[in-house]
């Protein structure tokens, strides 16, 4: 059961004079959305569990430099933002992406010269897998503070003066970047993107090609087995939110996920392990 801004900061000293059952609250009401930052901000599933795993241990070991200035999820927010900025191990660290490779990939691929590679996996599926992985590995074509703008903003809606506070800029600055990384989104997706605007890609067309390309595994749908979850659940209430523009209707492949369960089971048995009271103590 997710928790009030009070009750999380209440259940900071708890957990720091070594309650176990408070820093299991604490961990279980952030690592959704420590899981989907991630996710968003380094493109696929296998990257995204390694930095939350990362992230959610990085919460624990630092709690005891929590003062409570903000609320323990925007201080969290944090932590994973810094985390996320400077992550160099993603798949995408040495060979970035852009708008121009993407639309001339879009283009000009060959498209109808890959033989079918489904592996007989329905390619209804298949497609659906590509539309989501597609799209979020489309954010990589922006710089990474771009990129973490563009997903607080849009898919958590957090408020642009803790936005402005977690990426040290003014709140205005914030919002004109926001409403410039949006626009440039927007005008690439209707430009190429037949399932959200009115380009020539359609990703029912594409599914060979990027099994070929090594960009969709069809013994691993890793959207298609994910648990989808309501966007409320991961945004932080403590604030009020920014009204969010028309615009928020085209990022819509945006959906939040829960952490998967192997990655909880990781982060479980740190927790039960001895580890963790040399961790408290230190």
């Amino acid at each position: 059961m997710k928790k009030t801004s009070e009750e999380l900061q209440a259940l900071v000293s708890e957990a720091i004079n070594g309650n176990k059952e408070a820093l299991e609250t604490l961990i279980e009401n952030v690592q959704d959305f420590v899981f989907n930052l991630s996710l968003r901000m380094l493109g696929t599933f296998a990257d995204a569990e390694d930095a939350t795993q990362e992230i959610l241990l990085k919460i624990v070991t630092n709690l005891s430099s929590f003062k409570g200035d903000s609320s323990f999820t925007t201080w969290a927010f944090s932590i994973a933002t810094n985390h996320l900025k400077n992550y160099k191990k993603h798949m995408f660290a040495n060979r970035p992406l852009s708008f121009e490779f993407y639309g001339n990939d879009i283009e000009n691929g060959k498209i109808h010269d890959v033989p079918d590679l489904t592996q007989n996996v329905e390619k209804n599926l298949l497609t659906e897998e590509l539309k989501m992985s597609c799209t979020n590995v489309m954010l990589q074509c922006l710089d990474t503070e771009s990129r973490c703008i563009f997903i607080l903003g849009t898919m958590f809606k957090v408020d642009s003066r803790i936005a402005g506070e977690i990426l040290e800029m003014t709140p205005e600055t914030y919002r004109q970047r926001l409403s410039r990384i949006r626009r440039k989104m927007a005008d690439f997706l209707t430009q190429y993107c037949g399932e959200y605007g009115s380009g020539r890609c359609r990703c029912k067309d594409r599914v060979n090609y990027a099994i070929q390309s090594h960009r969709l595994n069809p013994s691993r749908l890793d959207y298609m087995t994910a648990t989808e979850i309501p966007l409320k659940t991961i945004i932080d209430v403590k604030n009020a939110m920014e009204e969010i523009d028309d615009l928020s209707q085209d990022f819509s492949f945006c959906k939040p996920y829960k952490i998967p369960e192997r990655t909880k089971r990781l982060i479980q048995e740190f927790l039960n392990s001895a580890q963790l009271s040399i961790v408290q103590k230190s």
